[in-house]
């Protein structure tokens, strides 16, 4: 860990992750609309030659960097001093200029949440490959988390990169897992989910998961070695029954009584990044008395 020395260091990494963070909130918001968007494109493509008819007009472009950002109740575009993180929020009072319309406080939190993980990868690792490569880490599984926990999606355009980042950070020893752990806990981390989906929809006819739940464990194990996921999917469980009963108990439960486990997984990876699988494994078995 470093000390008091590294303190310049771990504010410009929560400066810089506050403004990852802002990014991230477009990501979040975006992306699912972009994947829809080309779904719809591609299903009306292949109507169109099914039955012979005119292709479907190019829609306008829309992708992470256009059009700019605008209040979705009146359309007012947000200038960029009404863009900065935390600070607009703040100052506008967590409402629209133009409309007054509520801004949701969980764009700053997304901000805060980013700024205080990169702060704490650079405490611990300093401004250096190790400490960049947590910190995108991190940005990464944050995003995923509240796309998953809106969309129960999990894209395959950051499941799939954190994947193969896990891999070049361990040939390039930059994180603790060593290549072969590594490689290992990717593919044991896929194939034990992938066997537990066809158990479970064999035995009752329904899929309990999505093939993303898969990747995003394969990508856990190729950052964290296969020796972690027995640890990540415990603290995962424990998470998700946590906050399935929370849910339970004041009726938030979403239609069908599902809880996605998405996100369960991110905050497991993410509490593998802070206390180590070994500390998780510990904490999970004391709970049970063992």
């Amino acid at each position: 860990m470093m000390g008091l020395d590294s303190l310049p260091a771990s504010a410009l990494a929560a400066l810089l992750g506050l403004l990852i963070g802002s990014f991230l909130n477009v990501v979040i918001y975006r992306l699912p609309k972009m994947m829809e968007r080309q779904w719809s494109a591609e299903a009306a493509a292949f109507q169109a030659e099914q039955t012979g008819g005119e292709p479907p007009p190019s829609p306008e472009p829309f992708n992470l960097m256009v059009p700019r950002s605008r209040c979705p109740s009146c359309g007012h575009w947000v200038a960029w001093y009404e863009n900065v993180p935390v600070l607009s929020y703040l100052f506008l009072r967590g409402k629209c200029s133009e409309c007054g319309a509520r801004i949701s406080p969980r764009y700053p939190l997304v901000e805060l949440l980013t700024g205080g993980l990169f702060f704490w990868c650079a405490q611990q690792w300093g401004l250096t490959p190790t400490g960049l490569a947590w910190c995108g880490f991190s940005a990464v599984l944050v995003a995923l988390a509240f796309i998953y926990w809106d969309t129960t999606l999990l894209p395959d355009d950051l499941t799939l990169p954190l994947l193969w980042a896990g891999l070049l950070a361990s040939a390039l020893q930059w994180i603790q897992a060593p290549l072969v752990s590594s490689v290992a806990g990717a593919a044991a981390g896929y194939l034990s989910l992938w066997l537990v989906y066809w158990a479970f929809k064999l035995a009752t006819g329904k899929e309990g998961m999505g093939y993303g739940d898969f990747k995003l464990f394969a990508a856990l194990g190729a950052w964290f070695g296969w020796e972690a996921l027995v640890p990540i999917i415990l603290m995962s469980s424990v998470i998700g029954a946590i906050v399935g009963i929370g849910l339970k108990v004041f009726s938030r439960l979403r239609e069908g009584g599902y809880v996605p486990f998405g996100p369960f997984l991110v905050g497991a990876g993410l509490t593998a990044m802070l206390a180590g699988p070994k500390a998780i494994l510990d904490t999970v078995l004391r709970g049970f008395g063992l």
